[in-house]
């Protein structure tokens, strides 16, 4: 067992959740009987999140506060608190009460050891909607296919992993993070465990069908050079085919089977390369943006606030563990 642990838990819109989540996930942690430290980035939230998050590092021993200057996104928030982490093992877990404190041993016991230094906590069963599900799984497809992230079909939110492996996105930085493929830069040993979730008991998921759309938009032209690939392929292929086109264009004009020029032919000809040059045209783009962005020094977060202190503390007694919830300030 690790002999110290940070759990790094980005907030959006989560002033019901913490006051609940937190006290759960200190409790765990001081049953391990390891030192330990709770991380709440609260990434621009509007609502009273900084203010429940705020109030739990001021009165909780182990948990500080972090406050996004505005909304950069989950991954930059997750990046946030790991720079952040003082432990020999992050923790990272969603906000919403789906990911259960009491898994987090079973992702620690799979760390045991030097086989592993990332480890996916992975769901019996699928909590959200069928749309979601499909959209959440085509996203690892592409990461798997795209980024060569063996381990991609099994990541989730909720994993563990050695904090040195952050050395490796040591300069990651503008606005597309994706912690995901960062770790995946410094580290093979990935495996997962099966744990439980739970349904969303408050509000709705912050990832929609167009939000995820978006993020596998960021990790597949942020990191990974396949879509340009993917253009000289479509070139290369639309170059065959007008060359059979125009062969078996000048073979009917030889043989007498056409004598005048087909307008068809030749607009489908035009339109075709059209497209493709387009969509070449259009990849291109994409990689020139984003370079610019990178160059225009877009940061990946900027901290407005910090509360509690700054390094992980030894674990409460078991009865101070089981009231830290009921705390007055």
């Amino acid at each position: 067992m690790s002999e110290s642990v940070s759990v790094v838990i980005p907030c959006y819109r989560s002033a019901r959740t913490l006051p609940l989540l937190v006290p759960r996930v200190v409790s765990v942690l001081g049953e391990l009987g390891v030192r330990y430290e709770v991380i709440l980035v609260v990434d621009g939230s509007p609502d009273d999140t900084w203010a429940a998050a705020a109030e739990l590092a001021r009165h909780v021993e182990g948990v500080r506060a972090i406050h996004l200057s505005r909304n950069y996104g989950q991954h930059n928030a997750l990046v946030a608190g790991i720079r952040e982490a003082g432990s020999q093992v992050v923790v990272t877990m969603d906000d919403d009460l789906q990911h259960l404190p009491e898994q987090i041993p079973n992702l620690l016991a799979a760390l045991e050891g030097d086989r592993l230094d990332l480890v996916y906590g992975v769901p019996h069963v699928e909590e959200h909607g069928y749309l979601r599900s499909l959209a959440s799984r085509t996203v690892k497809a592409c990461m798997s296919a795209t980024l060569g992230f063996r381990g991609a079909r099994k990541i989730s939110a909720f994993r563990a992993f050695r904090t040195h492996l952050r050395d490796g996105f040591a300069q990651l930085s503008g606005p597309h993070a994706s912690i995901d493929v960062a770790l995946s830069w410094a580290t093979t040993r990935i495996g997962s465990v099966s744990v439980q979730m739970r349904h969303r008991e408050h509000g709705r998921s912050n990832y929609s069908l167009p939000l995820l759309v978006r993020h596998t938009a960021n990790m597949v032209l942020g990191y990974s050079a396949a879509p340009l690939r993917l253009a000289s392929y479509l070139g290369f292929a639309a170059g065959v085919f007008g060359l059979l086109l125009g062969g078996a264009v000048l073979w009917h004009f030889a043989t007498g089977g056409t004598t005048v020029a087909g307008f068809t032919t030749i607009a489908s000809m035009v339109a075709l390369f059209s497209a493709a040059q387009l969509i070449a045209i259009g990849v291109l783009g994409e990689y020139v943006g984003r370079i610019h962005g990178s160059g225009m020094g877009h940061p990946t977060y900027v901290v407005r606030e910090r509360i509690g202190s700054g390094a992980p503390l030894a674990p409460p007694r078991r009865s101070d563990a089981a009231g830290l919830g009921a705390r007055n300030p």
